[in-house]
Formats: C-alpha cells, structure tokens, sequence
C-alpha cells in the first residue's frame, strides 16, 4: 500500500457478537480481523451471519482509497450502524459479501 500504509486480513479464531439495545444483529464464528494502519483492528462479519432483516439500507456512501466505496446500513435508531464494501478493490477482495460493525464484542 501507499506510504507506508498497511491492511492485512486474517481469519479471526474467536466467535464474535453484535448486540444492540439487547437486540443480537450478528453472530459468527468466522470473522475476518482486518488491521489496518492507524485503525483499531475491524471483525468483517459473513452476510450469512448478519441479521439483515433488522437493518436498513441506508443513502450513506464513502469512499477509502484503500478498500473502494463502502455502502451502509441502519437501525431506526442508530443511522450507519454498520458497512460493508460491495466491491471492494482487488487487495481486499476478502472482505467481499462481508459487514462490519462499530461495536464487536469477542467470545
């Protein structure tokens, strides 16, 4: 990557949840953990494990010159909640058809 900046995705060994005002929104034992440079470490959930049916799609869009452009996704009361890069640039094809959420917590 440019300048010293890093991403690196690996296959995540604990099981990982997604809780929201008691409310589970994902669960799964298959998180990639992408590290990327002056980030704090981001569990990439599969769409399988994601409860989608809760969420909301959301006019959100932004842009890393790393990943690709990011689409999310809403609950009624916390907009952008989660994203997700529906195609994301060649380096970090991994995370394709996978969410990622602001807040995981580790089993």
């Amino acid at each position: 990557m440019a300048d010293g900046h890093t991403i690196t995705i690996e296959q995540g060994t604990r099981s990982v949840r997604v809780v929201h005002e008691g409310q589970v929104l994902a669960e799964s034992t298959r998180p990639l953990l992408l590290r990327e440079t002056g980030y704090p470490v981001r569990y990439y959930i599969p769409a399988e494990d994601v409860r989608m049916d809760l969420l909301t799609e959301s006019d959100t869009h932004s842009h890393c010159p790393f990943k690709g452009t990011a689409s999310y996704w809403s609950l009624p009361d916390a907009p952008d909640l989660v994203w997700a890069y529906p195609d994301p640039k060649p380096e970090v094809a991994r995370i394709k058809d996978h969410l990622c959420f602001f807040q995981v917590e580790t089993l």
